[in-house]
């Protein structure tokens, strides 16, 4: 007989699409067989229960083995051999449509009992794994979608475990549960072979003994016929047997080595490390589409890479459909409220800049769609390329005391190090084929992936102050000594929301190369080293100072003076991306980088904006300064000039004092009437001149 087809039991953990299309056409058949079958069991039926009705009945079995070609079967419709052999089977029944009824007990032992088993056991079992795998699917899917609502922000132990649990156990059972349905169904392509057969075997032997020696109808050629259908069905037999003890070796080892896979979360990473050299990628991923203006729903849909582009196929879809181009992608993980292992895959384009949210259970994804990204697949040797990449960005980020050798070695290819920048995304300037990568950034330079308030000698003097004065200093490195009404009194407003993806020292500040270095640095490090989650921060811009506000307490995390920002630029390619460099008291140079929402190159004008704001306004006070002090001398001025003349004028008033004072008696007068007044008028001048004088002495 031609070769039976099978379910494959080894792919029922991976629970594809193309599984289940399998799976349908297996039902289908399984049903297709069973409504057959039945048939056939109410035809053999009316056989054995009644002789009047024999005739009919066994030219009805007739004409259903006839109609068997016509049967529409998904799985073995072709089989030649058996549609030649049941026509056969046809002929001889249609002829022996006549039987006496003593056949009937003989019947009821060789035709009847191997279709009731086959009808009431075999195909029953059947239909209730069916039920208790659709049961165990449906439990698998509440405790995945259970699992993957767990809030991030309200994380709990005890619940976190209850629902790993039940994943761990809704899983295991749907892929036990699967494997014992896949292997009934493949046991019944060989039963139905066998059922067919076996009754319709027993029915000619029982008739065979009953005509014994042969009739007209019943000849040697006929059983030397039924001698080989017996073999073939003994065969059969044999087959299914060894085929299910294969496929129970097959289910028990799969049980054994799948038992770390139930587990929704990755294995433990020592003794299972993600593998960073694959390009071909396939797993279930849940993706978050949009409802609204606001709302979104997260789908669970079956993924797979397909060179560069990544694929979405539904479970009844026969074919996948295209979600986005991979090439030149970028990933990285991002908070979400309502979904846990989320990243973000993005693609910019100068036509159309595609963003799409998934959730995994797997570091593997976002490793393999990096290295996608960079078209590794595109060469002979995939995987030995992505482990050479990834091995050389590993270097490039950890400290050795050979990197400098190495270095010196890599400098004469300038294609080298082109390749090694335009993994982040752009093109080496001019200036960096000039200066040396080692003069912009350290290769022993740590970096700090979180924000950590700086600690200056200034602020620990100021917190000494405070604990000498028993005022509480700020925790978070703020002085509160009026940076809100700096901030209140600035022109210039303006609120970014941004991430924070990592800060290093720098050599130098007058390269403009040295952001981009950093960025690329700084991005090869994270993805190295598996550090996708970011601290989303709020960016004020002011005429001051750089503020880094906690979106959820509005507290302060850092403060950034304007005057110490020498430079600041964005990413050429990814304008998602900026950094500036930073000039500490004490002489260091601290680049820092950052993500945005699309704002990068508008969060540098807006510094640049806030720098030539302080600029003007500076040269206005310093001029409004000068003024105040041209007014403060003239009025100096003023008062001096004033002071001249009153002293003036009080001497000019002594020493006409003292001229009166001075003046010779007056003459005697001719008339007597004027004696008295002259004398009282001598007396008040003598006073008079007695008092100028003295008064004259006292102000000079």
């Amino acid at each position: 007989m031609p070769g039976i087809e099978k379910l494959p039991i080894d792919e029922t953990l991976e629970d594809s699409p193309q599984t289940r299309s399998l799976l349908g056409v297996f039902e289908e058949d399984t049903a297709a067989m069973s409504n057959y079958c039945t048939q056939l069991y109410q035809a053999m039926n009316r056989i054995y229960d009644a002789q009047n009705e024999l005739s009919a009945a066994t030219h009805l079995t007739s004409r259903l083995l006839k109609e068997y070609d016509k049967q529409r079967f998904p799985l073995g419709g072709d089989d030649e051999v058996m549609s030649s052999t049941l026509q056969q089977f046809a002929k001889v029944i249609d002829e022996l449509s006549s039987c006496h009824a003593v056949l009937s007990t003989q019947l009821a032992d060789a035709m009847m009992f191997p279709i009731t088993q086959f009808k009431e056991r075999d195909l029953k079992e059947i239909l209730t794994l069916k039920e208790v795998f659709q049961i165990a699917s449906d439990d698998h899917d509440t405790a995945i979608n259970r699992y993957s609502r767990l809030s991030k922000k309200r994380d709990n132990d005890k619940l976190r475990a209850e629902v790993v649990e039940d994943v761990y156990t809704s899983r295991k059972k749907q892929h036990q549960t699967m494997m014992h349905y896949f292997c009934s169904l493949n046991t019944l392509q060989y039963k139905k072979k066998t059922a067919l057969l076996e009754p319709l075997l027993g029915y000619m032997q029982a008739q065979i003994s009953f005509f014994k020696l042969g009739s007209e109808n019943l000849t040697q050629q006929w059983e030397d016929f039924l001698g080989t259908i017996g073999t073939s069905v003994q065969n059969v037999r044999r087959e299914m047997e060894e085929e299910v003890g294969q496929m129970q070796q097959t289910i028990q080892q799969m049980e054994r080595s799948c038992d770390p896979l139930y587990a929704p979360c990755d294995p433990d990473p020592v003794h299972s490390p993600v593998c960073r050299s694959l390009t071909r990628k396939q797993g279930y991923l849940y993706i978050r589409n949009k409802t609204g203006l606001v709302s979104s729903s997260w789908e669970r849909q079956y993924f797979f890479t397909q060179g560069g582009n990544l694929m979405q196929q539904g479970r009844g879809e026969v074919a996948g459909g295209l979600v986005t181009d991979l090439d030149n992608c970028s990933v990285m993980a991002v908070d979400s409220d309502d979904r846990r292992f989320c990243f973000q895959a993005h693609r910019s384009d100068p036509w159309f800049d595609s963003s799409h949210w998934l959730c995994c259970f797997s570091q593997q994804w976002i490793a393999t769609i990096n290295n996608i990204s960079k078209r590794i697949y595109l060469s002979e040797n995939a995987e030995e390329l992505a482990a050479r990449v990834n091995q050389s960005a590993l270097e490039a980020v950890t400290p050795s005391p050979s990197f400098q050798q190495r270095h010196e070695s890599m400098r004469p290819s300038r294609t080298g190090r082109a390749s090694s920048i335009s993994s982040v995304g752009s093109e080496p300037s001019p200036a960096l084929s000039v200066l040396s990568l080692d003069a912009l950034v350290a290769p022993e330079t740590p970096i700090q992936f979180d924000i950590i308030s700086p600690v200056s000698e200034e602020l620990s003097g100021q917190s000494k102050a405070a604990a000498q004065s028993g005022r509480r200093s700020n925790p978070f490195g703020e002085s509160g000594d009026g940076t809100a009404e700096d901030s209140e009194d600035s022109i210039l407003h303006q609120l970014f929301i941004v991430r924070f993806l990592g800060s290093m020292e720098v050599r130098t500040t007058e390269s403009v190369d040295v952001i981009s270095e950093t960025m690329r640095q700084i991005l090869a490090a994270r993805a190295i080293h598996n550090i996708f989650r970011m601290t989303e921060s709020h960016l004020l811009v002011t005429c001051d100072c750089l503020k880094l506000i906690d979106p959820q307490t509005q507290v302060t995390r850092l403060r950034f003076p304007l005057s110490s920002v020498i430079q600041c630029s964005s990413h050429q390619d990814n304008k998602r991306l900026f950094g500036f460099v930073l000039e500490s008291p004490g002489g260091r140079a601290v680049c820092y980088i950052f993500e945005s929402n699309n704002d990068g190159e508008k969060i540098c004008d807006s510094v640049g904006l806030a720098k030539q704001i302080a600029f003007h306004s500076e040269m206005d006070r310093k001029a409004v300064e000068k003024r105040k002090e041209e007014d403060k001398a003239k009025e100096k001025q003023q008062e001096e000039l004033s002071k001249q003349r009153q002293i003036e004028k009080d001497l000019e008033e002594q020493s006409r004092l003292i001229a009166a004072s001075s003046r010779p008696a007056n003459p005697p007068p001719s008339d007597g009437q004027f004696l008295v007044l002259s004398n009282s008028q001598s007396e008040d001048s003598d006073a008079g001149g007695e008092d100028g004088k003295k008064k004259g002495e006292s102000e000079a």
